[in-house]
């Protein structure tokens, strides 16, 4: 007996939600050191919230939210659930020193061993762990 796996019809992956603590420094981080543009932005009223539509290269990729006093991430030690995003670079080096030079930390740049290619870690204003892979 064959069992028929459903289709979704998934075409894309098409946003992943971010909530911040700090809205006016999360918009800045995510358009002036990672380069989002703002594709549209919104305050709910009703919900105390900004809504920020932020694309990248024309790609709407991330809705970026604010409320009011939401509860801290767990981030480390690594529990359930979005472990990190991911962006790819052309030159992981000088991505990290333009992070660096804007006093953002990074990782230590790592081989991934099943691919050969480099990768780092560092951190959105939310501790949120954003991962960049030399692509």
């Amino acid at each position: 007996m064959s069992h028929r796996v459903p289709n979704l019809g998934i075409q894309s992956l098409h946003h992943i939600a971010i909530i911040c603590a700090d809205y006016e420094k999360s918009k800045r981080f995510y358009t002036e050191m990672l380069g989002f543009q703002i594709k549209n932005e919104v305050y709910r009223a009703e919900r105390q919230s900004f809504k920020l539509d932020l694309s990248l290269n024309g790609l709407y990729l991330i809705e970026l939210f604010s409320f009011p006093n939401p509860p801290e991430r767990l981030s480390r030690p690594e529990s359930t659930g979005l472990r990190h995003i991911a962006f790819g670079v052309n030159n992981i080096e000088e991505a990290c020193l333009f992070l660096n030079d804007n006093q953002i930390a990074t990782e230590d740049i790592r081989i991934d061993e099943y691919t050969g290619r480099k990768f780092t870690f560092f951190s959105d204003p939310d501790n949120l762990p954003i991962e960049l892979y030399e692509i």
